[in-house]
């Protein structure tokens, strides 16, 4: 029962424990109850099972039902019920049921008196368990102690369908821990690169809405610009609500500015655990993202910490409490790199989430068949591989600022699209022909575009190239890329190279191409047979084959 696409996607990850069973007929059905419907016939469509219409699936007799949140008349359900959390435990306090999640609702319950004066908490107080006093949830499952124990205190009428049974998330997350590479290289991050993961949850006060008021909507292009392009790579992981809340298309709108600085923004059902996994930073809120990440030992920066959205004494409020703050009028770059320096977020944070890791497949196959009153299959449980995600190597189409210092045929680089006054060694600017100001274009030193080299539509790269230098005077030297390390490029004289990564190199070739720019400059030149700089960047060095194309030296317009 999929109350909006989040809590769906809690309900994928235990699925395949009913996969084989020919005793066990799947069904789906939308509980409407949430305000957040967009995505859900999607999904239910890739799974390709009967969908059942709410009403229907009220006066349907079942032998177990299962949802990951309270939305809905859960309580008319014909047959067995348990509930999962859809997150980290249960921690944050939404105020009362039918509220939980409508656009711009504060209500909150505080006229209600609850012990020591807190709010309850979600799906974990009298408010969601019980009807006309009695508890209508036949196993509420819960992934640690911690919570059966704050479950007695405020609700002990539930205590009897609570079951402890581990977090089949967190289990995903580290069964693919030894695939974290592949993924890295799946969001195109290279050898010497650092992911920061920039998240949010849906709350108002999430990092995202009214409490990133310091921080967003400057925070991502601020980021994507203070970050040295080759050094870092940057992708947001935004809570489904936020993503299907305002569509997919006004997210990229909102964020168009940080992607085509290179943000890629990440889907947050099927690959969000990937990115979490290939990280090396997390910039993040009070949401359970934040938690899994310092779970899996990645540093966290808090950004938004929820103005009391969480109840104390929880994990993850403590959690939220003692991580280092993002402090949004300092230096991001400085502060990622103080928190990867070793700054490091409390050691803790896994036993939080579940007591049972890696066995939440087997306990919550017990708990499920016998719910049903059927023998548990021979076969072992097991929950389904993260997958692998596409290929999705950023697109920097807003324009570079490129500092070098050229020593020898060693060139130090950094590109970024802002440029600190005062820094040693040249500067040059390079813009991809895709760029949305054309101004850029008729200031560039170097002008580049990434492609298949014998695209007919350009004429193949040197019929571009030759365009480039043609249209726009100013320009030095076109840059065409054509793989994921070579490419080539024509100079104003009329110099053709081809540049290709040496052995040990991994770095983007249009950062080889401003490497060889800057290294002409100072008065390098190429020989008949070839030439190889080493280029430094991204805390590594790069060694640069730079093959000459053309035999002799010729003018641009004796080339035409």
């Amino acid at each position: 029962m999929a109350h909006n696409v989040t809590s769906a996607g809690r309900l994928l990850d235990v699925l395949p424990l009913f996969h084989n069973d020919f005793r066990v007929q799947l069904l789906v059905t939308s509980t409407g109850s949430s305000a957040f419907q967009a995505g859900i016939g999607e999904l239910f469509a890739e799974l390709q099972l009967p969908v059942l219409p709410w009403a229907q699936a009220l006066s349907t007799p079942v032998d177990l039902a299962i949802s990951a949140s309270f939305g809905g008349q859960l309580s008319q359900i014909q047959g067995n019920l348990s509930v999962l959390s859809h997150g980290a435990g249960y921690t944050k306090t939404l105020g009362t049921p039918g509220s939980q999640d409508t656009p711009g609702s504060q209500e909150r319950p505080g006229s209600q008196e609850r012990p020591g004066g807190r709010e309850p908490t979600f799906g974990l107080s009298p408010e969601w368990l019980l009807a006309d006093g009695e508890p209508f949830v036949d196993g509420l499952v819960l992934s640690h102690p911690e919570q059966v124990e704050r479950l007695h205190r405020v609700c002990p009428e539930a205590v009897g369908a609570a079951v402890v049974a581990g977090d089949p998330c967190f289990d995903r997350m580290l069964a693919a821990r030894v695939h974290r590479d592949r993924f890295r290289r799946a969001l195109g991050v290279r050898h010497g690169q650092r992911l920061v993961v920039l998240n949010s949850t849906w709350n108002p006060e999430g990092l995202f809405g009214s409490g990133g008021r310091d921080v967003l909507p400057g925070l991502l292009p601020r980021l994507a610009a203070e970050l040295p392009a080759d050094g870092y790579r940057l992708a947001a992981v935004l809570h489904p609500n936020i993503w299907y809340g305002h569509g997919p298309g006004q997210i990229r709108a909102w964020l168009d500015e940080a992607c085509r600085r290179g943000l890629a923004l990440i889907d947050p059902v099927r690959d969000w655990r990937q990115a979490i996994l290939a990280a090396d930073a997390v910039v993040g809120d009070f949401g359970a993202v934040s938690y899994y990440a310092a779970a899996l030992d990645v540093p966290v920066l808090i950004a938004a910490d929820g103005h009391g959205r969480l109840t104390p004494g929880t994990p993850l409020e403590s959690f939220v409490q003692h991580a280092p703050r993002l402090d949004p009028h300092g230096s991001l770059r400085g502060q990622v790199e103080h928190l990867l320096a070793g700054q490091r977020t409390r050691a803790d944070a896994a036993d939080g989430v579940t007591s049972v890791p890696r066995a939440s497949a087997m306990l919550l196959r017990r708990h499920f068949y016998r719910l049903m009153n059927l023998p548990e299959p021979s076969a072992p449980a097991l929950l389904e591989p993260l997958p692998l995600p596409a290929y999705d190597p950023p697109r920097r189409t807003a324009p570079l600022r490129v500092r070098t210092r050229v020593d020898g045929t060693d060139v130090r680089i950094e590109r970024s699209s802002v440029s600190s006054y005062g820094a040693r060694g040249d500067v040059h600017v390079a813009v991809h022909e895709d760029t949305r100001d054309p101004a850029a274009l008729e200031a560039a030193d170097l002008i580049t575009r990434d492609g298949r080299p014998d695209d007919p539509r350009l004429g193949g790269w040197r019929e571009w190239t030759r365009d480039v230098l043609r249209g726009y005077p100013q320009c030095a030297m076109a840059v065409f890329v054509s793989g994921p390390d070579t490419c080539a490029v024509r100079t104003r004289e009329g110099d053709v190279f081809r540049l290709s990564a040496g052995t040990g190199a991994d770095l983007d070739p249009a950062a080889y191409a401003s490497s060889l720019y800057a290294w002409l400059c100072t008065g390098g030149r190429v020989p008949q047979e070839g030439a190889l700089l080493r280029v430094h960047a991204a805390g590594g060095v790069h060694p640069v084959c730079v093959e000459p194309l053309t035999p002799h030296p010729r003018s641009a317009t004796a080339e035409r």
